[in-house]
């Protein structure tokens, strides 16, 4: 794959990036009509839909290429990678890999991270977003089923499930990180009136009405983002899909510390709280005021 370049600073301006960002073309954005014939096919694959891959990257540069390796290029159109300022050389390894890249002039979190990444991808045309976490946890093998889901007209959302039909903890999910997923869950579940295996995955795809339709850049810059993109989308009367995904815990991926999955589990807390009362008319929070979807329209 032909090394990426740098492009241009600031060409993302209007979707809300920053002057602070750097864009990175691979040098075959420029091959011409061989690209471009290229980029019909894959987007014949999958009900003529384009999809995007974007990987949110903290210090991922010892699982990038192992991430970037196992997804299907015949099915996917374009991989973009949002570095979060990373003091390793996860850059580095993207250029080599030929992604599209973004790189945070500061370090301003996940949340932040996912931003920049959903604001690119539909700047670039995606028709379908998938994120994929690069620290090589979640199977990117699965992005052509998890995008399926959305482009033949079932879903608009689609969650990749560590709980689902599987076992968590024989495969190294810590023992208290499945105790307060399992309970996160089941109170989020009672509160959204959802029925889902979990809320807390980093392997998702959206539509892109759906992006278009979340007010995702009032959510939080930290983890919690994860949770008021859900919220969102119920309120939103998104149709929400799952599919189980095998996920691997070794040394090499990414995980944050206890305290800080307390700090997550409160804001989790606080976010069905903040969906209760706005869905109850008792208060009204400014990233949950979305339109319903009308019962008839369209999902893609």
């Amino acid at each position: 794959m032909a090394p990426g370049r740098a492009f241009e600073e600031g060409r993302l301006d209007s979707r809300g990036l920053g002057r602070e960002h750097r864009l990175t073309l691979p040098t075959s954005a420029q091959a011409g009509t061989s690209t471009l014939t290229s980029r019909e096919y894959t987007r014949a694959v999958l009900n003529g839909k384009q999809i995007t891959v974007v990987l949110p990257a903290f210090n991922a540069g010892e699982t990038l290429s192992r991430t970037v390796d196992e997804l299907d290029r015949a099915v996917v159109d374009e991989v973009l990678l949002v570095d979060d300022a990373s003091s390793d050389d996860t850059m580095e390894q993207a250029a080599l890999l030929g992604l599209i890249s973004i790189r945070h002039g500061e370090n301003r979190g996940y949340g932040a991270n996912q931003k920049s990444c959903y604001k690119a991808a539909l700047e670039l045309g995606a028709d379908i977003v998938v994120m994929v976490h690069p620290d090589y946890q979640y199977s990117p093998l699965l992005v052509p089923a998890l995008a399926a889901m959305i482009a033949y007209g079932e879903y608009d959302f689609v969650l990749g499930s560590r709980i689902l039909a599987q076992n968590s903890i024989a495969r190294g999910m810590p023992v208290y990180k499945y105790v307060a997923n399992r309970l996160l869950t089941l109170w989020e579940n009672l509160v959204l009136h959802q029925k889902l295996s979990e809320y807390h995955t980093g392997l998702r795809a959206y539509s892109r009405a759906l992006l278009e339709a979340l007010p995702f850049d009032r959510n939080s810059d930290d983890f919690v983002f994860d949770n008021q993109i859900i919220a969102q989308a119920v309120v939103f009367g998104a149709r929400i899909g799952e599919l189980s995904c095998p996920t691997r815990y070794g040394d090499d991926s990414s995980s944050i510390s206890f305290a800080r999955s307390i700090r997550y589990g409160l804001g989790v807390l606080h976010t069905t709280a903040q969906y209760r009362l706005h869905a109850s008319g008792t208060r009204h929070y400014d990233f949950l005021e979305i339109a319903p979807r009308q019962a008839n329209e369209p999902v893609v």
